[in-house]
């Protein structure tokens, strides 16, 4: 199965695309973050990231889009960019006939650490590892785009949140 990752966000957005592979490895195809500019009108910001995940969605042709589930945190104008961004993936998914799923922040470090308050920098240090890969992926928002995706390939499938 190709899963297309998404770390959520308006300044940062880790889109990364993995697969299954024999024996639970876990092939990463790309990973990427999209970035815009904070004084950029927040319209245009979202029209860029909906570029983003189209050209993902375009080139590598995922089955499911697994997306951050946003929470409440203290900053609230981050929070609403946050959930601005996890919409436009949505509705990107949509569009392309893709089923969207979301893991929460305690789901995706619990697959990938096994500890559910793992911090990250070894949710990073255990991305590299499960994809063998010779360098951690950075910024963060990479290495949290691939663990959405590893944990949607490896997480009990009745825990995924399904938006329909």
């Amino acid at each position: 199965m190709r899963v297309m990752g998404v770390d959520p966000g308006l300044t940062r957005c880790g889109i990364a695309i993995v697969q299954d592979a024999p024996s639970r490895k876990i092939e990463l195809i790309q990973v990427q973050v999209a970035r815009t500019l904070p004084n950029l009108p927040t319209a245009e910001r979202l029209l860029l990231l909906e570029r983003a995940l189209i050209s993902m969605v375009e080139e590598f042709e995922p089955e499911v889009m697994a997306i951050e589930q946003v929470f409440s945190q203290h900053n609230l104008k981050s929070v609403i960019g946050t959930a601005q961004a996890a919409g436009v993936a949505m509705l990107v998914a949509a569009r392309s006939q893709l089923k969207v799923v979301t893991h929460t922040p305690t789901q995706i470090k619990a697959a990938v650490t096994g500890s559910g308050r793992a911090d990250k920098k070894q949710v990073t240090q255990m991305v590299k590892k499960i994809c063998n890969l010779q360098e951690a992926p950075k910024p963060a928002d990479a290495a949290d785009a691939i663990a959405l995706g590893i944990c949607h390939l490896w997480h009990n499938p009745k825990l995924a949140k399904a938006v329909s």
